[in-house]
């Protein structure tokens, strides 16, 4: 680990409170660019589509009036312009209005630069009008014509008949998507929704914050650690190896601390916004650790942007709470921990601020530390008033990482340079600075701890310390007069030391910068307790009969798990990130889309790469077996679906064809359950069906896969899930969902942070669903267990892995709720989202 990179770690706990301002707003700014091109692009293909449709209309039409009078032939002629020119300025006006200036535009122009525009304008209209009493003189043409019109569908409509049969419109960012009715549906506007009777229960959390966390690990007397990841703060127990969960927070947990009587725990998050963006409103919770139920909310409404440091008084048996905030001025409040008033407030500093700590001797006096200060604070009054550590003849490191107090009342900081600080008061200098100099406190030793950053100091019952390095990655206990006892080195794969806790006077608890928590012992050295991805996670598949599951990201890291035993197998990590998985249905090989188009197989015994291959240079989005295995689609961002034919227990391939007709990227793709067909969502919102057998053909005639039952239902464009998009939403809200196997229920994943579980099939809008809080980012995925027992989730930005346990059920598939919802009349309401 070079210095570069110890210096990104020493920076790492303060990135997001110094830049969050800047780094929302080019996120905004980058999102709305995107949204704009895809939707010029789509506008400007529906534009087209509509013209092609409107010729295809009219030659119909012009076929039939031939047939019922061939004499008018020339006058449905004539009659036939002055359409396509009123089409044409209707179509150009909807373009103009997303911002597009459609071709027809110009060919009106051009048109009307021929002659007096008013006049052929009359004698356009007067031909018009010959064509309307033609119709009207022949009722079958008449009836023949509004039934194409109506087959076309116009933009505005929301629900078109079509010759073929029915089919309903759902509009994404204004553009419409056509969804064909299934066969055995008898009446759609009489389908009843209800959410479904199976629910969701959180059963296991992967992963630990310690990349940007600190002093968030504890143990308890009740023989648990606790920390917290995304919106989840997790108490497990270490021999037992089960955990309880408290769930109070709305938003990513940014600190805890833990009470004097090692019951009450306090703990504090990051504000998060609304759907419009704005901040909601936040308190910090003091809860108990034994029942996890919450005892009192801490200033509710009064912190801005975030909670970045807690922690109780000690000399008065906890009874006061100094809380930090994330404001600009990182605003400093006391407050009665069992009345929950506020008993002062001051601002502390524009910098960042790492830790702050009663002083365990005297609850009146208050320290904090972070970039380039440490301060001591005094409560007298009422009032808060501060004096800042000076540093006198040593070199003024760039940040004061954490501090502890010595058994004799010293304070111990650890700073970015690897010293150990002793701090003591000095009297004042009444001969140098005259009669109203005051007390200050100032370094009175300096010792050399680590190389690199000193990221956490322990206190030892016995009077020893402990310190924790970020370069060195060494853990080295002390002993009172800050002389080395002992040392050990973590490996290098879990990264730096973050956080220290001691379980007694041997074995350690240790978090560290790549989200793992290690126990262990100076002599036995430490193991891993707690695993997981240090980066935002995409890829995501269940093995086919196993209880396992994979995970990848950007951190290039490939993570198989066991949902039984909650734990990691095993991990490798590849030269790119990957960003999607698929197990083949033998489930011996898995096969993992990367970043640059090159995916590979991977043998789950051995770990090896077995087959690679490469598919254009843009990234990859969906890798799925057909399945009886015997072909793999690979869908790629540069809008082409690959097929392979899959030979030799799923480790040969060889390009079978390509499917290629979407104008975006793949986003994502299902198998028919006979293994001959494709339904592919793009991400313009296009809906297209592919014959594999007949060689990757577009299937032009969407009407015809209607009935076509599919193998798996991962599609978030489609009739059977068309109920889980909320009215006026983006195309981008829901990032995946999967129906479950049993074909009942399906879970959903958007981009708010939330886990929705709807009944399967959902093809009204507005269905009712079960939601579920846990995350503290964008929900990337969702995927159940072979069985159906399990649901996992995976977060992008939180790096956090939920394991769900389903309960309930009903009995029925859904072919058979589906047609006997359709035939049952009903007047009552649909239930509200639950």
């Amino acid at each position: 680990m070079d210095s570069s990179t110890n210096s990104l770690d020493d920076v790492s706990a303060d990135s997001s409170a110094e830049f969050p301002d800047r780094a929302s707003m080019m996120e905004v700014r980058l999102q709305a660019q995107e949204d704009e091109i895809t939707l010029l692009k789509s506008s400007l293909a529906d534009a087209l589509r509509r013209l092609r449709i409107h010729d295809q209309v009219l030659q119909l039409l012009k076929q039939q009036v031939i047939a019922v009078n061939p004499s008018a032939a020339r006058l449905l002629s004539q009659a036939c312009c002055s359409d396509c020119s009123s089409s044409s300025r209707k179509l150009s006006s909807s373009s103009a209005s997303d911002g597009i200036r459609h071709p027809a535009t110009r060919v009106r122009r051009n048109s009307e630069k021929l002659g007096n525009p008013e006049r052929q304008r009359k004698r356009l209209d007067k031909k018009a009008a010959s064509s309307a009493n033609l119709l009207a003189r022949s009722p079958s043409l008449e009836n023949r014509a509004k039934e194409l019109i109506a087959s076309a569908g116009s933009p505005g409509s929301r629900r078109g008949t079509y010759s073929q049969g029915q089919s309903i419109k759902m509009f994404i960012r204004g553009r419409p998507i056509t969804m064909y009715i299934p066969s055995n549906i008898q009446n759609y506007d009489e389908l009843k929704m209800e959410p479904p009777s199976e629910r969701l229960e959180l059963d296991w959390v992967y992963g630990y914050r310690g990349r940007d966390g600190r002093a968030n690990l504890y143990f308890l007397p009740t023989g648990e650690a606790v920390y917290f990841i995304a919106c989840v703060i997790v108490l497990y127990h270490i021999n037992n190896r089960t955990q309880r969960h408290y769930r109070k927070h709305t938003d990513c947990v940014r600190c805890l601390t833990l009470h004097p009587d090692k019951v009450r725990v306090a703990s504090g998050q990051t504000a998060g916004v609304d759907k419009d963006g704005k901040p909601l409103q936040l308190c910090v919770y003091i809860w108990d650790s034994t029942t996890l139920v919450t005892l009192q909310q801490i200033g509710p409404g009064t912190f801005q942007r975030g909670v970045g440091s807690v922690a109780f008084s000690f000399a008065d048996g906890g009874s006061f709470l100094c809380v930090i905030d994330d404001s600009n001025d990182h605003m400093l409040s006391l407050w009665d921990c069992t009345k929950g008033t506020k008993h002062a407030e001051i601002k502390t500093t524009n910098e960042a601020v790492f830790a702050v700590e009663f002083n365990p001797r005297d609850s009146t006096n208050i320290i904090t530390c972070g970039k380039s200060h440490v301060y001591f604070w005094t409560l007298s009054g009422g009032q808060l008033t501060k004096k800042q550590g000076i540093f006198g003849k040593y070199k003024k490191p760039k940040f004061i990482q954490c501090f502890v107090f010595s058994l004799t009342g010293d304070v111990l900081t650890g700073d970015s340079e690897g010293n150990i600080m002793t701090w003591g008061k000095s009297a004042a200098d009444i001969k140098t600075l005259g009669k109203g100099a005051k007390e200050t406190y100032q370094i009175m030793r300096q010792t050399k701890a680590h190389e690199g950053s000193v990221f956490t100091l322990c206190t030892l019952q016995g009077g020893g310390l402990l310190s924790g390095g970020g370069k060195d990655r060494k853990i080295i206990r002390w002993s009172a007069d800050l002389a080395p006892e002992r040392e050990c080195e973590i490996p290098e794969k879990f990264g730096a030391v973050r956080t220290i806790a001691a379980m007694d006077e041997e074995e350690l608890l240790v978090g560290t910068t790549r989200n793992a928590i290690l126990r262990g012992t100076f002599s036995d050295g430490f193991v891993a307790i707690v695993q997981g991805h240090v980066d935002e996670m995409w890829g995501l598949a269940t093995h086919p009969s196993q209880n396992i599951f994979l995970t990848c990201g950007h951190d290039r890291q490939v993570c198989l798990w066991n949902t039984e035993e909650h734990k990691l197998d095993w991990c490798i990590t590849l030269e790119e990130y990957g960003l999607c998985a698929g197990f083949c249905p033998n489930g011996s090989v898995v096969s993992v889309g990367l970043s640059t188009g090159r995916w590979m197989v991977l043998d789950l015994l051995t770990r090896e790469v077995v087959s690679e291959s490469t598919d254009g240079n843009e990234q990859l989005s969906v890798m799925r077996y057909s399945p009886d295995g015997s072909f793999l689609a690979v869908g790629s961002h540069d809008n082409f679906i690959y097929i392979y034919s899959v030979t030799e227990s799923g480790r040969r391939y060889t390009r079978f064809g390509k499917c290629n007709g979407h104008s975006s990227f793949i986003t994502h793709l299902d198998w028919s359950k006979d293994g001959k067909y494709i339904m592919s969502n793009s991400g313009d919102y296009e809906i297209l069906y592919w014959d594999i057998a007949a060689g990757c053909k577009l299937l032009r005639n969407r009407f015809e896969s209607k009935d076509r039952e599919w193998a798996s239902y991962t599609c978030v464009l489609g009739f059977h899930v068309m109920g889980v998009w909320l009215e006026g939403s983006d195309g981008t809200d829901i990032n995946a969902l999967c129906r479950s196997h049993n074909e009942k229920m399906v879970a959903v994943a958007d981009d708010f942070c939330k886990v929705h579980l709807f009944q399967y099939p959902c093809p009204k809008l507005k269905a009712p669903s079960h939601k579920y809080e846990g995350h503290g980012s964008h929900v990337t995925n969702v995927c159940f267990t072979h069985s159906d027992s399990h649901l996992l989730s995976i977060g992008g930005k939180d790096t956090c892995i939920l394991q769900w346990k389903v309960i309930g059920g009903g009995v029925g598939n859904s072919r058979e709720r589906l047609a006997s919802a359709s035939s049952t009349s009903t007047s009552s309401p649909e239930p509200a989202t639950s």
